[in-house]
């Protein structure tokens, strides 16, 4: 049987003191963030997490129509500009949640991401039922919440640093079928844009893209900052590699918001646009533009199953987390 990690355990194999590693993993001041990220990648490395969140195997699951339901459900944002309400993207999913809260007789509370570490400890967990994030939210953040001990249920962020159950669309099957279209035309110069950084979903997205280029031996030359752009620098980068390395046929893009900026980008710079320049999206947000193709996301119902996986893991909160992968509508225009 395998020993159980410990704060000791964690302060023995970095060097450093119980109290360091404490505070590191709880999310507090007192240790600097490159020390906070060298205890949080050993606690991994050691499968701290892991064993803190280790539970039993329940002999029945329960259904959530097995019983009613009331209480509050708190929705946290994080602190990023473009992920609130207000985005053509996440606008939707918080929909969903509070459509399907509203549906069970539940109660909702917002939150936009916290900066001070003592936020959470003014919450009262018996007044909460569980959380639901919404987009990337720090990984202290989520310690911070840990402690809490109450379920959590993730839209669109995943954090191996913290285990819980995870709603996502079908990312790496919808862009290798879009990468599917557009190869059988014919092209064979690529480029993808978008921070995969930024977001687990751009990051599959990414993936999805590079292994149908290596399934059909396609060689990628990609631009390495296109794939690492910051929103509010994003025109300079652009800028910079098409002046550097020229146009490819097609721009494979992180999501339809890139390939807006993309295309700003380009007029404003004076360039005349090929008509053999290909772009596609993803998350169908801005129909108006003229994409080889984009993925039309649910998502409406992103944020109705994270409020379903939620209620079902109150009801079952000793079985294995749960990826959810929502399958989403491939949309290819002649």
């Amino acid at each position: 049987m395998r020993r159980k990690v410990t704060i000791q355990s964690i302060a023995d194999y970095t060097g450093l003191s119980k109290f360091a590693v404490s505070r590191g993993l709880s999310g507090k001041s007192g240790v600097s963030p490159q020390t906070r990220e060298l205890i949080l990648r050993a606690a991994g490395q050691l499968g701290f997490f892991k064993d803190t969140q280790a539970a039993p195997v329940p002999k029945e699951l329960l259904d959530i129509e097995s019983r009613s339901w009331s209480g509050t459900i708190l929705v946290l944002f994080p602190n990023v500009r473009y992920q609130n309400t207000d985005s053509l993207y996440w606008g939707p999913i918080f929909n969903g949640i509070s459509l399907r809260l509203n549906q069970k007789g539940m109660n909702i509370l917002t939150l936009t991401e916290p900066t001070d570490d003592s936020m959470f400890s003014l919450l009262n967990p018996e007044a909460i039922m569980g959380i639901i994030t919404v987009g990337s939210i720090s990984t202290p953040v989520l310690l911070d919440i840990k402690r809490l001990g109450i379920p959590v249920v993730m839209v669109d962020h995943y954090d191996p640093k913290f285990y819980c159950d995870s709603i996502f669309t079908d990312n790496l099957s919808s862009m290798r079928e879009i990468m599917s279209s557009v190869i059988s035309k014919g092209y064979k110069s690529y480029q993808f844009i978008g921070n995969i950084r930024d977001a687990q979903s751009f990051y599959e997205r990414y993936l999805g893209f590079r292994s149908s280029l290596e399934d059909h031996d396609i060689e990628l030359k990609q631009i390495p900052s296109l794939k690492g752009p910051e929103i509010d620098t994003f025109h300079d980068t652009f800028k910079a590699a098409v002046l550097e390395h020229g146009l490819p046929e097609v721009f494979v893009c992180a999501n339809d918001t890139f390939a807006l900026f993309a295309l700003d980008t380009l007029r404003d710079m004076g360039m005349e646009i090929p008509e053999n320049l290909v772009f596609t999206g993803f998350d169908n947000t801005h129909p108006q533009i003229p994409f080889l193709a984009t993925v039309n996301v649910d998502k409406e119902l992103l944020g109705k199953r994270a409020v379903d996986q939620m209620l079902w893991r109150l009801l079952n909160p000793a079985t294995s987390y749960e990826k959810i992968l929502i399958q989403a509508e491939v949309m290819v225009r002649n």
